[in-house]
């Protein structure tokens, strides 16, 4: 059987390991290895575990090696949410994602760094593809992992932009599927209304098939069931795809605008159909209506920690605190109800496009760790709390990542990817593992 670990996606690994050409032991611990090798230039994880017996399950994700965002509870492994309240804190169970990953044989090869409580005060986190620039956050470990080839998948979550947001700034795939699809029992609350678990991989196919068999759903409707074949989703013919330039397109950084319209272009090359559209002017208050959920939700869910402790808490969360307590209840209820609204009115603001293509970040990932950059053009769509998509579509002129952004209807998620999927092989770009060592 095959001992070592080539840069392959969980998709190339589940058929190798079906097909008897993997052991996948030593996928695991090539993929253990590679995570040792590379903490010391990137600081991904929080924890590494020794597993080198831990791969012994047979389910459909043998061979998978998953890192898990510190926010996110693992039997047996600290878990400290970024904070220094939870430091010595050990779960007793596994957040039911964690759970069913670890019924499908998958194995969990780290717990990686997160923000505190994951809000804004940066973590330590580098990126692997210039470490003197900040991976994103606040699932900045979960991102730099999977770019540095530390894991196939990894699990971030996102309130803001904090899954698709670090994936354009490391070079990867980032999925975040519609609010409820995957469970959040034993995931730290930061805004109830807002927060999702997402995945990172370095293939459509990848973030398919996991969330196929992950998801269960929390919220309702169901999430509707589906499943990934052998050979991978069938890309999705001739989209019609609106391109969203909107009140930002200014501030983007040039090699963004260029890398956005050269991906349009691509699709459109490819047989999808591209035009721009313009939202209706009620959906630019999604920002709005975002900081007051994740202000009030954060107060709520961090208030108590920082009043008893508030020597271990950073100033940005007790800042977060403090306004949330601001916030009048007739001004929550207002955006509570308003962000169902608009996310029931999005299919028809669309008008008969599939999916909108925007950008996912406004440029490359900021010098420094000092600030993780900016959400913004992520925050619409988890205000939503319907599925997005970024994929790795070029490199601006300091040779760091640039992506784009696929937003689909709520429950749509399987459409999404099939689109997402016609879109990758129309940009032609092969996964790449950051040159970290």
């Amino acid at each position: 059987m095959t001992e070592t670990f080539a840069p392959l996606g969980v998709l190339d690994i589940v058929r190798a390991v079906a097909e008897g050409t993997l052991d996948p032991r030593a996928s695991v611990a090539a993929a253990a290895a590679r995570a040792r090798a590379c903490e010391p230039a990137v600081g991904a994880f929080t924890h590494l575990p020794a597993i080198e017996d831990a791969a012994a399950g047979a389910g459909p994700l043998a061979g998978i090696a998953v890192a898990v965002k510190d926010l996110i509870d693992t039997a047996g492994m600290p878990t400290a949410y970024g904070s220094a309240i939870f430091a010595d804190h050990v779960p007793a169970a596994d957040a039911a994602v964690v759970k069913r990953l670890k019924a499908l044989s998958a194995v969990i090869v780290g717990k990686t760094v997160t923000t505190e409580f994951a809000w804004r005060h940066p973590a330590g986190t580098r990126n692997p593809w210039n470490v003197g620039h900040t991976p994103g956050g606040s699932s900045s470990g979960s991102a730099a992992a999977v770019a540095a080839g530390a894991a196939h998948v990894a699990l971030g979550t996102q309130t803001l932009g904090s899954v698709l947001r670090p994936a354009a700034y490391c070079g990867v795939v980032g999925l975040k599927a519609s609010f409820g699809a995957v469970p959040r029992a034993g995931v730290h609350p930061l805004s109830q209304s807002l927060d999702h678990v997402g995945l990172f991989a370095r293939a459509v196919d990848d973030v398919a098939l996991v969330l196929s068999l992950i998801a269960e759903g929390d919220g309702a409707p169901a999430f509707p069931a589906f499943q990934v074949p052998p050979e991978g989703l069938a890309p999705f013919p001739k989209p019609r795809i609106g391109l969203l330039m909107g009140p930002e397109w200014t501030l983007l950084e040039e090699a963004q605008r260029e890398t956005l319209r050269a991906a349009a272009a691509a699709f459109a090359a490819a047989g999808a159909v591209v035009e721009e559209i313009t939202l209706p002017d009620a959906f630019q208050r999604l920002g709005e209506i975002n900081a007051t959920l994740c202000a009030a939700e954060g107060a709520y869910n961090l208030g108590p920690l920082t009043d008893r402790f508030p020597e271990k808490a950073s100033e940005r969360v007790k800042a977060l605190v403090a306004s949330g307590r601001e916030v009048p209840a007739v001004a929550y209820v207002a955006a509570s109800h308003d962000r169902l609204a608009l996310r029931a009115a999005f299919p028809a603001a669309l008008a008969g496009f599939d999916v909108l293509l925007t950008a996912p970040a406004f440029g490359e990932a900021p010098e420094g760790l000092g600030n993780t950059g900016d959400p913004a053009l992520c925050v619409p769509w988890t205000t939503l709390g319907v599925p997005a998509i970024t994929l790795p579509a070029g490199t601006g002129p300091k040779g760091l990542p640039l992506g784009v952004q696929l937003v689909a209807p709520f429950g749509e998620d399987r459409k999404l990817l099939r689109i997402a999927k016609a879109c990758e092989i129309a940009l032609g770009r092969r996964p790449a593992i950051a040159p970290v060592s």
